[in-house]
């Protein structure tokens, strides 16, 4: 009976955070519509996005005890996303203008941080969180260049779910215009240590929880 409840909240825990990272791009990683505030919103995304895969690879990562599981995790939470971004797709969007952030390589270099210092605990949250939050705001920016010009699109395909007054009218120069990637790389690196840790600390409950 605890393997069965071990391995049925080991999936639940994956599935739950998946498909909440799916919805998370899908709401948050909206920004590239609210033109007048894309670089603001872009720095907002970058943070979400980095605590949502530090928690979420990190507990997958180290229930398993196995490095490459963040690597997998993030390409299950790929995977969801690039399905919503044919679901975007098919209701007319233009499909180069639909963002998902890159989670692989962020994954990946947690994977390695695991990896490199044999499995250590302490050194994952530290070192590991740090490379999340600074990579992952550069690559989604590298996706970002790709998207067509995000003023003409907005235009030529208003949201029908957007009100009136948030329909972008013309771009404003936001607070965080100046270097969005760089306020959401330092942020991240500071609070995905703390979301690796909680991701660490999660594993811990769920083994609790198993074992009463």
């Amino acid at each position: 009976l605890m393997v069965w409840l071990r391995r049925c909240t080991h999936y639940l825990f994956i599935v739950v955070v998946a498909v909440n990272s799916t919805l998370l791009t899908i709401n948050a990683g909206d920004y590239i519509f609210y033109t007048d505030w894309a670089w603001t919103s872009f720095t907002v995304v970058s943070i979400s996005q980095t605590l949502m895969l530090a928690v979420g690879a990190t507990y997958y990562l180290t229930f398993t005890g196995v490095p490459g599981t963040a690597t997998y995790y993030g390409l299950i939470m790929t995977v969801y996303t690039w399905v919503a971004k044919g679901a975007w797709f098919a209701l007319g969007y233009p499909y180069d203008f639909i963002v998902t952030p890159i989670w692989l390589p962020s994954a990946m270099l947690l994977d390695l941080a695991y990896w490199a210092t044999k499995r250590n605990k302490h050194s994952l949250i530290l070192f590991g969180g740090v490379l999340v939050g600074m990579s992952l705001p550069l690559f989604t920016m590298v996706n970002l260049i790709t998207v067509a010009d995000p003023l003409e699109t907005a235009f030529k395909y208003p949201r029908p779910t957007l009100p009136p007054y948030m329909t972008p009218i013309e771009p404003q120069v936001g607070k965080f215009y100046n270097s969005p990637v760089a306020l959401g790389a330092g942020a991240g690196a500071v609070l995905s240590v703390t979301f690796t840790a909680l991701g660490c600390k999660l594993n811990t409950w769920t083994y609790r929880w198993m074992a009463a």
